[in-house]
């Protein structure tokens, strides 16, 4: 049995599969709102029900925002702040008497749609999240590609590509700098950009009720972000050059998205021929949490659970 566990800022999710990929357990608790040792005690909880509830012992992987630093092993660039500097595989790893396995949210995302999702056997796969924040997460030939620093796949703390003078210099970012991609593809950058062209403020549910009655503001926002969004994804692909896209976090689910991009990201994109693939994922919101199960790979498990016995 394998354990995923998806530490998020609201919430966080946890499930059991089989060997087959099969949901054997699935639960969800609030996440302790800027309290570590309240988070630890929940993550513990989280893994002693499910094994109480299954009568099986499995392996546990955690999907966090930001990463553990390679030199220090201590989470950094988490927007859940709580985390940061702090020994969060260590800490875990104590309280429950074992070896886990712990990666950034959205290279989890990546490796779950590139596992048994809708990327399954595709030979790189470049797995995004477009939603409070911006991130992804790549996947080669079925390995997560983590990089020398740990930071592979940040690709929402670039600068915007070929940008107008008009998106200059940008709006400031969490990170220090100005005008990051994050800042401009997340839901507040779509929705302070509809803020921008009409003097409202909405959220992103209003946002997306006027962008379905064809409110013209609307239209004329989301074909900004598309056109950005494009921009921002043909830069991946001049470098990475990936057979599948996919998509995930909220704004993932315009369905406009997956026929208007790839119409325009071939006027960035130096190629004569696209043929990379942008889809939507399988597992949808169970995306995060699956591929923290798939972290431990299949020798790996046995082998714990051998130790286990």
């Amino acid at each position: 049995m394998r354990i995923g566990i998806d530490l998020g800022g609201t919430k966080i999710a946890a499930i059991a599969l089989d060997p087959q990929g099969n949901c054997l357990y699935q639960r969800r608790i609030p996440t302790p709102a800027g309290d570590y040792q309240a988070t630890l005690e929940a993550l513990s909880g989280l893994v002693q029900a499910i094994e109480e509830e299954t009568g099986q012992s499995g392996s546990i992987g955690i999907g966090t925002p930001g990463s553990a630093s390679p030199a220090t092993g201590l989470i950094r660039n988490a927007n859940s702040t709580c985390l940061n500097g702090k020994p969060l595989q260590e800490d875990i790893e104590r309280l429950l008497q074992r070896p886990i396995r712990i990666a950034n949210d959205a290279d989890c995302f990546a490796l779950s749609e590139a596992t048994d999702g809708v990327a399954a056997g595709a030979d790189s796969v470049f797995g995004v999240i477009i939603g409070t924040g911006t991130g992804a997460g790549i996947v080669i030939r079925g390995q997560l590609f983590i990089g020398a620093n740990r930071i592979a796949g940040e690709w929402g703390h670039n600068p915007l590509p070929w940008p107008t003078p008009s998106e200059l210099p940008g709006a400031p970012c969490y990170c220090g700098k100005r005008g990051c991609i994050e800042t401009f593809l997340s839901g507040t950058g779509l929705c302070g950009q509809y803020y921008q062209t009409t003097g409202m403020q909405i959220t992103g549910e209003d946002f997306a009720d006027r962008l379905t009655a064809k409110e013209t503001a609307a239209e004329e926002v989301m074909a900004l972000y598309e056109d950005r969004l494009a921009r921002s994804l043909a830069s991946v692909i001049n470098i990475i050059d990936p057979t599948m896209i996919v998509l995930g976090g909220g704004l993932s689910n315009l369905t406009r998205l997956y026929q208007n991009i790839p119409t325009l990201w071939s006027r960035y994109i130096f190629s004569d021929v696209v043929s990379t693939q942008l889809l939507p994922p399988a597992h949808g919101d169970s995306s995060g949490v699956r591929g923290a199960a798939w972290l431990w790979e299949v020798n790996e498990e046995h082998q714990r659970n051998r130790e286990q016995i």
